[in-house]
């Protein structure tokens, strides 16, 4: 009997007279055709021998275990190893080639090659960069380093030059400068470490003075056009903003409101000073007012107050002021002293006698002077009572009797 295997045999009945060999079915093998051919492995459920179907270039043989399982080479992977493992990609559509990361990456992208994962703040395909904000150091290790660079002041990102070892700023921000952008510029100052415009109100000239204000706390410098203050907001001692606003011109020293115009010329510019003529027809002398005005008869002569400065000014003003109340005073003083020497003449003592019908009173009113002495006014010696009881009043030239 040939006993042929019936599902690995052609025919189960035919088998050759000398051998036995049975016509075996693709993929089985032996002599009744009961096994699996190599490159076939037998399926687990139906028994029967199945292509192993390894890849000829990833395995290293056609044939596979009875899971199926190809042998594969290094870099391949899966049960037919057609796929390549992690740290490959295909290399030409066959090879499996290791991912080129520069150590910086296990694994890549197994059609292309791409790194993905870059570690050690690196990108690029082959995890050849620096990412942004990182710069490659100088050290033999060429780690990427974090570059010295606020967001705020610039772009933040850097890099080396060539021929130096720090790293530098790649673009400053506006209002920002030097290396690391970590200075202000020119026309600008520190603000809570924050770079702020100067303001100086247009009162300022940068091409005279860069820094046209302090940089660290933005107080103006150089102010033009008669200004004055911490951002050149006010006018310098002497002047006053025009009617507009805008400009600081001289001011006017008035002493009064009636005032009088005194001008003098000069090549290039007029000056019209105002005085009260009140005050210098009754305070000031002539003298005064020409050490107050110091005019000049010379073309080249400017304003009255070339040579005398606002302060001055108001010393002279503020001395004929005082000079005036202490002769008021005087003044007051006199009249009041005068008064009273007339009132204490008015008020000398005198005496009354009031005749009445069975007696004679006397009285006196000498209480404006205190302390007086009125034992003199009515000396006994001329005044006599009579037994009858009249009284008699003596003087040097008449009597009198009551």
């Amino acid at each position: 009997l040939c006993n042929c295997s019936a599902a690995g045999s052609a025919s189960a009945a035919e088998c050759n007279g000398t051998t036995g060999q049975c016509p075996c079915l693709e993929g089985y093998a032996g002599l009744r055709c009961e096994s699996c051919a190599r490159g076939f492995y037998p399926e687990q459920r139906s028994q029967r021998c199945r292509p192993c179907g390894c890849s000829p270039a990833g395995s290293s043989g056609a044939q596979c275990d009875d899971s199926g399982k190809c042998q594969c080479k290094v870099g391949f992977t899966d049960p037919k190893c057609d796929q390549c493992s992690d740290g490959y990609y295909r290399f030409n559509g066959t090879a499996c080639e290791p991912c080129q990361c520069n150590n910086r990456s296990k694994t890549c992208d197994s059609l292309t090659g791409t790194c993905l994962h870059c570690q050690e703040n690196t990108e690029g395909n082959h995890c050849e960069l620096c990412k942004e904000g990182f710069y490659r150091s100088a050290h033999p290790a060429h780690a990427c380093l974090r570059c010295p660079c606020s967001t705020v002041a610039s772009t933040g990102t850097c890099r080396i030059q060539p021929g130096e070892t720090a790293p530098r700023c790649d673009r400053c921000k506006t209002g920002y400068t030097g290396l690391n952008c970590n200075q202000c510029d020119n026309g600008y100052y520190n603000s809570d470490s924050i770079c702020v415009r100067c303001e100086c109100n247009g009162n300022v000239d940068p091409a005279r003075s860069p820094s046209v204000c302090k940089p660290d706390s933005g107080e103006c410098v150089g102010c033009l056009y008669h200004t004055a203050g911490f951002h050149c907001e006010e006018c310098e001692d002497g002047y006053v903003r025009d009617p507009e606003g805008t400009n600081c011109t001289k001011k006017e020293a008035t002493l009064g409101p009636e005032t009088r115009e005194f001008t003098t010329s000069a090549p290039n510019a007029s000056t019209a000073t105002s005085f009260s003529t009140a005050v210098m027809n009754t305070t000031l002398s002539p003298t005064a007012i020409q050490t107050v005005l110091p005019m000049s008869s010379s073309d080249n002569s400017t304003s009255a107050f070339a040579d005398v400065s606002w302060t001055q000014f108001n010393i002279i003003i503020l001395t004929v002021i005082i000079i005036v109340v202490v002769l008021l005073m005087g003044f007051v003083g006199a009249v009041y002293m005068y008064r009273e020497y007339q009132n204490r003449k008015l008020n000398a003592p005198f005496w009354t006698i009031e005749l009445k019908e069975d007696n004679i009173s006397f009285s006196s009113y000498h209480d404006s002077i205190p302390n007086a002495d009125v034992s003199g006014l009515l000396e006994d010696d001329g005044n006599e009572v009579a037994p009858n009881g009249q009284l008699t009043l003596t003087t040097p030239m008449h009597n009198y009797k009551a």
